[in-house]
């Protein structure tokens, strides 16, 4: 460690020990877990990790049939950016991710997929007066796949609107329904405003984007964890998940690059 004013930090050495030392307590807590899941996977851990906007809008609903189903198994789960949960993956310090696509590098093994479409909204009166140049669009918080995706369309698009940067899922949300400015977000996060009118599609070229869900775990997975995907798939018809082959997605994200379906949400 090294001091910093009137604190201290990690050495660059430190860190690369701080993440070697959180890989190895990962797979030690992965082990036990896969080893109880695997004498009786009814009553095994399961360590979910999930981006904002599926833990709020996709998740409730498939944890509560799985835990009524399956009411023995100790299920945590940790919501974060796109880029925090997939490093827990990487550092196996969770068993199963739900996010969008997984990024290269990342080896990780892809069991069910489920349909998302990002699209963008705001207030009617704001709709109707859009700018794309000029009009505000609020961001979700850095390392979010949503921010990524909403910066590469505007790049893509040759467009340079003023930003503003609200962090989560629900603050952008919020911010829209207030007339603040335009958001991308997904259209199971809005769903409810736009039934109601409150917000209302803006046609942008490009939009709306399909980033379909992802549930994705290490090659190996606990037999608990296999629970969960079992739900998933056998509950096709209320969970809305499907094998990735019945679509098109690649099962398996290498080192060496992954299937070519847009920047990751």
């Amino acid at each position: 460690m090294e001091r910093e004013g009137r604190s201290v930090r990690l050495t660059r050495s430190g860190q690369t020990y701080a993440d070697y030392a959180r890989t190895i307590l990962g797979l030690h807590d992965e082990a036990l877990a896969a080893a109880r899941g695997d004498i009786d996977p009814e009553h095994g851990q399961v360590r979910l990790a999930s981006v904002t906007s599926a833990a709020e809008h996709v998740l409730p609903s498939v944890l509560a049939g799985f835990l009524q189903r399956h009411p023995g198994v100790d299920l945590g789960l940790e919501v974060g950016t796109s880029e925090r949960v997939w490093a827990l993956l990487s550092s196996h310090e969770a068993d199963l991710v739900i996010a969008g696509r997984p990024p290269a590098g990342i080896d990780a093994t892809v069991h069910a997929v489920r349909p998302n479409e990002l699209v963008v909204v705001a207030v009617p009166d704001l709709a109707e007066r859009f700018d794309l140049g000029r009009t505000t669009w609020l961001l979700r918080e850095a390392g979010s796949g949503t921010h990524v995706t909403c910066e590469a369309l505007l790049a893509g698009l040759q467009v340079d609107p003023p930003r503003l940067t609200l962090g989560s899922n629900g603050a952008v949300v919020a911010g829209a329904v207030a007339g603040v400015g335009v958001t991308m977000v997904s259209r199971d996060a809005v769903a409810r405003e736009l039934a109601t009118g409150e917000l209302t599609e803006v046609k942008v070229p490009g939009t709306p984007l399909l980033r379909p869900w992802h549930a994705a775990t290490h090659i190996r997975t606990s037999a608990s964890t296999s629970l969960l995907l079992e739900y998933l798939l056998d509950s096709e018809h209320t969970t809305g998940w499907r094998r990735p082959s019945s679509g098109g997605f690649p099962r398996r994200s290498t080192r060496r690059g992954v299937g070519a379906d847009g920047p990751r949400s």
